[in-house]
């Protein structure tokens, strides 16, 4: 029980995010057999029937999901709050948020039901009744319902928000089994049309909510950059705007379809692909901001813009690292051993995973952004060795992926000094607190990234699938660092770091999304996404060049 604890604030946000890719997923699967599969279905012919099944089959899977992650996050949270309240299982399980859990949970497994049966017009309006409840009861633990003033009008907004997102982001997938099951320009050019329109309804629908719930949820300008909730809005905004990019690229290309039915739909495709990818970052990013109390409710140890600007204000990289010896954590540890020796009491200072900050002084302070300049300096080389290959000017530049390695193993030891292998807290131990946990994690993919790139690049596979790999894991490496928690007591220093990271998460997104359409499309339609990842990468050094603590 004390493990779940120290990692549930963590476990949340990420469980959040998968119930909200699962829902829009089903909610854009319901929609999207209500208004194209069954209006076009005249239209299909033969391919009309793959074409259900594959759509019914991945709706299916969905709804299982959805139910699933529902009921996992009731678990949790009754499992959690029996261990910190002194109530009995009852009471937990009968408590709003378990209710409305379990009421998802069954809506989910209704509508897994109903996709195997009949496609009528009652099942689809069935599901179509059920996927509008999913999202009012959705919007019964949100921070809508929170509120004491203004709660209808913030619920609607909550509810059609979601609605939006699902509708244009969860209905791509059906969107690209339509398009690889239809032949002919015609039939591309109608079903091309009929989506464009349902995604700009979509996105009206959900810029319009957003916008007004961000009005309510701010309250004032200077939350924007003033506190970290205002910052997420601002990271959410700005995924959005790459969404709405590729969105508006894949307009233009069913308007061309519209006047010629000759034209490739490749790019279209492709494009969609990057839209899922960037859109389940959007929703993970939307389970991050809901893990945060409203702007508007935090009204003190807000930064200032003077103090957000000096804390970007760039100076030379601190190079030179003091020793371990000198850091807090260790003379702690030191003193903990001498008052053993002699059977003397000593105050604990810091618990693993209690969410306080350990003591920190300038020497800590130092070794952070020792390790952050360093990583800054390796993610420097690896974008610039990437542009020389690119290039061509720099043959031997495709070794770079092994830079990855490096960094990882540096990271290893250096990311968390107190812990294995360089402190005396165990590996399994250190697991507990959150921040160590994403730490090992991203320590991982690293690895992973820098290999399998790097086996890529000197054709060690015959395959061409693992090439996919880079933009995978640097687009999941990304979402990660949008759900990378710093359990401080400092609101304020809290959020003068994730100023310095959300940056860096969206020129990540970036990097791996370019990398893949780079992969996916043709030459020499692929030759602007091959020069944009490099390039999200040395911009990812210079910022982690940037990285202050004070």
């Amino acid at each position: 029980m004390a493990a779940l604890l120290d990692i549930f604030g963590f476990l949340s946000v990420i469980l959040r995010g998968l119930i909200l890719t699962a829902q829009s997923f089903v909610v854009g699967g319901v929609i999207f057999q209500l208004l194209l599969l069954r209006p076009l279905a005249g239209d299909m012919g033969a391919v009309l029937e793959p074409i259900w099944r594959r759509c019914r089959t991945l709706l299916f899977w969905s709804a299982l999901v959805f139910a699933l992650f529902e009921l996992i996050g009731v678990a949790l949270q009754c499992a959690v709050l029996i261990g910190t309240v002194d109530i009995t299982l009852f009471e937990a399980v009968t408590a709003n948020f378990a209710l409305a859990g379990l009421a998802l949970g069954a809506v989910g497994i209704a509508i897994a039901g109903l996709s195997r049966g009949s496609r009528g017009a009652f099942a689809i309006a069935a599901m179509t009744t059920l996927a509008v409840l999913a999202l009012v009861l959705q919007s019964a633990t949100s921070h809508a319902m929170a509120r004491l003033d203004d709660r209808a009008p913030l619920a609607v907004a909550d509810i059609l928000h979601m609605a939006g997102a699902a509708v244009w982001i969860g209905g791509i997938p059906y969107f690209l089994i339509v398009l690889n099951g239809v032949e002919g320009g015609a039939a591309w050019r109608r079903v091309g049309k009929r989506f464009s329109v349902m995604s700009m309804a979509s996105v009206a629908v959900l810029l319009t909510a957003g916008i007004f719930m961000s009005v309510f949820y701010l309250g004032d300008f200077d939350a924007l950059y003033g506190t970290a909730y205002g910052v997420m809005v601002v990271g959410k905004a700005g995924l959005l705007a790459g969404l709405l990019f590729l969105g508006g690229m894949n307009f233009l290309l069913v308007e061309r379809l519209r006047r010629d039915p000759t034209t490739p739909v490749l790019r279209l495709k492709r494009f969609a692909e990057a839209e899922i990818g960037i859109g389940l970052t959007v929703l993970f990013a939307a389970a991050s901001l809901t893990s945060q109390p409203p702007a508007v409710d935090l009204t003190i140890d807000r930064a200032s813009w003077v103090e957000v600007v000096e804390r970007l204000t760039p100076e030379w990289p601190r190079l030179t690292s003091p020793d371990r010896s000198q850091l807090i954590a260790y003379r702690i540890e030191l003193a903990r051993e001498e008052a053993a020796k002699t059977h003397r009491q000593l105050p604990i200072a810091y618990v693993l995973g209690s969410g306080v900050l350990p003591p920190r002084d300038a020497n800590d302070i130092a070794w952070s952004e020792y390790n952050h300049h360093w990583a800054g300096i390796a993610v420097l080389v690896i974008g610039l060795l990437a542009l020389g290959e690119r290039s061509r000017l720099v043959p031997s530049g495709k070794h770079w992926p092994l830079m990855f390695v490096v960094l990882a193993v540096f990271l290893f030891f250096r990311s968390d000094p107190e812990v294995w292998p360089l402190g005396e807290i165990g590996f399994f131990d250190s697991l507990r607190d959150p921040e160590v946990a994403q730490h090992r994690a991203f320590v991982l993919l690293i690895a992973a990234f820098g290999i399998f790139e790097w086996c890529v690049r000197t054709g060690r596979f015959r395959s061409s699938k693992p090439a996919l790999a880079f933009p995978l894991l640097c687009a999941t490496g990304s979402a990660l660092l949008l759900t990378h928690q710093h359990n401080l007591v400092n609101v304020k220093e809290q959020l003068l770091i994730e100023i310095t990271h959300l940056p860096i998460a969206l020129l990540g997104v970036a990097a791996g999304w370019s990398r893949w359409l780079e992969l996916r499309l043709a030459p020499p339609g692929n030759r602007i996404a091959g020069w944009v990842w490099p390039i999200a990468f040395v911009l990812v050094g210079a910022l982690l060049l940037m990285y202050r603590e004070t």
